[in-house]
C-alpha cells in the first residue's frame, strides 16, 4: 500500500491572524536561530515595475520553505494588492508539502517579531517609551508587537513625514496597553525616546546621529534595497551595530553599503547577527549609555521559522 500524504491547508490572513500570539512569534524565531545556520538563495523575475521574486530556505531540523511573491506598482490603481503570494512549507525529512501560507501573513509576523527579538536581545530592560518612525502596516505591527512583548513599553510616540498619517494610525490602534500620541518633531521625539523604530521608504537618512540620546536602542526596518536608508554615518560609526543576518544585509542593503563605501564603517563593524546574538555568551549591549542599532533585514530563513510557526499554531 502507497503512503499518501494529507492535502496541506491554505492559511489565509484572515483566518489566521488572530490566532497568533507575538510572544509566540518571537520565541519560534529565537529557536529557529539555535539551529544550524540556513541555506538560502533568492531569484528576482521582471521589470522594476512587476517583478516575481522567490526566496528559498533549508534549515537542518525545521524543513524547506518557499516564499514567492509579485510586487505590481500598478495594482493601487487597480484596487488591488501591490503584493501577493504564497510561502510553500516542506517537511524536512520527507520533503511533503506542509501548508501554504499567505504571503502577507508571513512577512507581517516575519518583520515585526525579527524587530521584536534583536529589541528583547539589546535594548535596556528599562526601555519605557517606544517611538515608531512611519505610519504605514509595518508602523501598526510594531506598535502591536513591542507592546505586547515588552511590557515596560507605557508609552508610544508615531511620527510621519504628513501628520495626519500619524494621527490616523493612532486613532486606529484599539487595545495598546500603552500611552499612544501622535508626535510632530521627529528630532525631539528621537532625543525622547528609548527605543526608536524606523519603518519608512527613505532613502536619505532620518534618523541622526546627533540626535540619539546615550542608550537608545535603533531599530531599521524600512530599508532593503541599495539605494535606501534611514540612518545616517554619525549614527551607524556612534553605535555598537547588529544585522538580523549578515548573509541579507552585507553587501545588500543600503543601510549597510553606503556608510562602508564612505569610510564610516567597515564590514566587521557588524558585531553580530542573530545567529550569535541569541548563544548565552553573545556580545550584546555593553552598557545602559550605550547606543545600540539593529538592521532588519529580513530573509527566507526568517521566512521559513515564521511560516513554520503559524502552520503549527493553526493545527492546534
Amino acid at each position: 500500500m502507497t503512503a499518501t500524504n494529507p492535502a496541506p491547508r491554505f492559511l489565509s490572513y484572515q483566518d489566521a491572524i488572530g490566532r497568533l500570539a507575538w510572544t509566540d512569534a518571537v520565541e519560534a524565531l529565537r529557536q529557529g536561530h539555535a539551529l544550524p545556520r540556513a541555506e538560502i538563495r533568492d531569484v528576482f523575475l521582471g521589470p522594476p515595475t512587476g517583478t516575481m521574486m522567490s526566496r528559498s530556505a533549508h534549515i537542518p531540523g525545521l524543513g524547506y520553505g518557499a516564499k514567492t511573491f509579485t510586487v505590481m506598482d500598478g495594482n493601487a490603481a487597480r484596487g488591488l494588492p501591490t503584493v501577493q503570494g504564497a510561502m510553500l512549507v516542506f517537511d524536512d525529512a520527507t520533503g511533503a508539502l506542509k501548508a501554504i501560507v499567505d504571503s502577507p501573513l508571513v512577512t507581517e509576523i516575519k518583520t515585526a517579531a525579527d524587530s521584536l527579538l534583536g529589541a528583547s536581545l539589546l535594548a535596556r530592560p528599562d526601555s519605557r517609551h517606544l517611538l515608531v518612525v512611519g505610519a504605514g502596516t509595518v508602523a501598526a505591527s510594531l506598535v502591536k508587537a513591542y507592546t505586547a512583548v515588552l511590557p515596560g513599553i507605557a508609552r508610544v510616540s508615531v511620527w510621519s513625514r504628513r501628520p495626519e498619517q500619524a494621527q490616523a494610525l493612532v486613532a486606529a490602534l484599539d487595545g495598546i496597553p500603552a500611552e499612544l500620541a501622535a508626535v510632530p518633531d521627529l528630532q525631539a521625539a528621537v532625543g525622547q525616546a528609548d527605543i526608536v523604530a524606523a519603518a519608512t521608504m527613505a532613502r536619505a537618512p532620518v534618523i541622526l546621529g546627533d540626535w540619539v540620546r546615550p542608550g537608545t536602542h535603533v531599530d531599521l526596518i524600512g530599508a532593503f534595497k541599495a539605494d535606501m536608508r534611514e540612518a545616517d554615518d554619525a549614527l551607524m560609526a556612534r553605535a555598537a551595530l547588529f544585522v538580523d543576518s549578515r548573509a541579507t544585509t552585507l553587501g545588500h542593503i543600503g543601510e549597510l553599503t553606503m556608510p562602508i563605501a564612505s569610510g564610516a564603517i567597515t564590514a566587521d563593524s557588524v558585531l553580530g547577527d542573530l545567529y550569535d546574538l541569541v548563544r548565552p555568551d553573545a556580545r550584546r549591549r555593553q552598557s545602559p549609555d550605550e547606543i545600540t542599532v539593529y538592521k532588519n533585514g529580513g530573509g527566507a530563513h526568517l521566512d521559513l521559522m515564521t511560516a513554520d510557526y503559524i502552520a503549527r499554531a493553526m493545527a492546534g
